[in-house]
């Protein structure tokens, strides 16, 4: 339990006028890591929420940006929830549960920190697949608290699904969805890198994500892909795309792609491709990953193998290569990327460490009408 004191510090905010919900995101022994991905985009990036702190005793004491290997972000990682809340500037508007374990369930520390912050009157976001609205103790906790439970994947009730219903050949718009070849690969980030790129090139774009990273990060239309039953995945979806394109009429949209169309588990990016229809795809690789990332018994396909396979089941074309760096120094990534623009014959890039101009030459490249449209470089 939290000492009382340091409930009392919440009675009085300091006055930032940030008006997004402000967030302590718990990862613990996770952060960076494959497990941590959705503390780990929250750092990177986030229109919904102003993060304050990551838990996870294991980095205490570090910068989250300067750990994630960017520049520093000014958000303390701290040891626990107490060091948070102290750390805090602010009162913390909720607790962002940011573990993505390949079960979708906590442990019982995992909980032990949840219920501590519901004691302590914030909110907690979730985007396990156990769902804590339903959890009698976790429910009781908030409602005595007045906190809230804000469960990401929880999919709307059946009778509200959408199914497929070819409504996806009125978007009249390139679409682009970012795949990979493993899942916790980085396709979210360079869909969010590439969706930026785009707009401050002047190509009005928007993104469609489809997991419980992207909406927390803000993204306006989606669905949490991998919650909703397989009978309606294709039609869900398809409504996100059919909402995006009717509520902004966009250029350009990009769609967060899942798992990986050769892996062995998931079946998400046969959804991707069937309901989104897009025009062309940007691959996602991470070179130095020997096996996948949940599956140490099953090698990573090679890029050209997984590129011949979206191509012929999605009857699009992959347009270009973003680089996963893990485990690579800036010098063996530049090596990997003239490799793959000789051996695939696409443009390749680090969608984090490269420039951004790469990403919108990808998709000028392919589409020569939207040059029109790309405003000219500021020098």
């Amino acid at each position: 339990m939290l000492p009382s004191s340091l409930k009392a510090i919440f009675n009085a905010d300091s006055g930032n006028d940030d008006s997004r919900q402000s967030a302590i995101v718990y990862c613990e022994a996770n952060f960076t890591r494959i497990d941590g991905k959705t503390a780990n985009g929250l750092v990177r990036s986030s229109e919904r929420y102003r993060i304050l702190a990551v838990i996870d005793s294991t980095m205490a004491g570090k910068d989250a940006g300067v750990a994630l290997g960017t520049e520093a972000a000014g958000i303390p990682i701290v040891s626990d929830l107490q060091a948070a809340l102290l750390a805090a500037d602010i009162r913390p508007d909720v607790l962002i549960f940011g573990l993505a374990p390949l079960s979708g369930l906590m442990s019982k520390a995992d909980r032990s920190v949840v219920l501590d912050a519901l004691d302590a009157g914030i909110s907690v976001v979730s985007g396990l697949h156990e769902f804590l609205a339903d959890d009698p103790e976790m429910a009781a906790a908030a409602l005595a608290n007045g906190a809230t439970l804000h469960d990401i994947r929880r999919p709307r009730p059946t009778k509200h699904l959408r199914m497929f219903d070819g409504a996806i050949g009125e978007v009249d718009c390139i679409r682009i969805a970012v795949l990979g070849t493993d899942g916790a690969i980085g396709k979210r980030t360079t869909s969010t890198l590439l969706t930026q790129a785009l707009n401050d090139a002047g190509i009005r774009t928007v993104m469609v994500g489809t997991g419980q990273t992207g909406l927390m990060q803000g993204a306006a239309y989606g669905v949490a892909l991998d919650a909703i039953p397989a009978q309606f995945g294709v039609g869900e979806l398809e409504g996100a795309v059919l909402a995006a394109y009717e509520g902004e009429r966009p250029e350009v949209i990009v769609i967060e792609g899942q798992g990986a169309l050769s892996h062995p588990a998931y079946l998400s990016s046969t959804v991707v491709l069937r309901a989104s229809r897009p025009q062309a795809v940007i691959m996602q690789h991470a070179p130095a990953r020997i096996v996948l990332s949940d599956y140490p018994d099953v090698p990573m396909p090679l890029p050209l193998s997984e590129i011949k396979l979206i191509e012929l089941f999605g009857d699009t074309k992959v347009i270009g290569l973003a680089i996963n760096h893990e485990n690579m120094t800036q010098d063996e990534v530049l090596a990997t990327v003239l490799r793959y623009k000789q051996e695939l014959g696409i443009p390749a890039t680090d969608a984090l460490w490269h420039d951004p101009s790469t990403l919108v030459s990808m998709v000028t490249q392919a589409f020569p009408a939207l040059q029109a449209h790309q405003q000219p470089a500021i020098a």
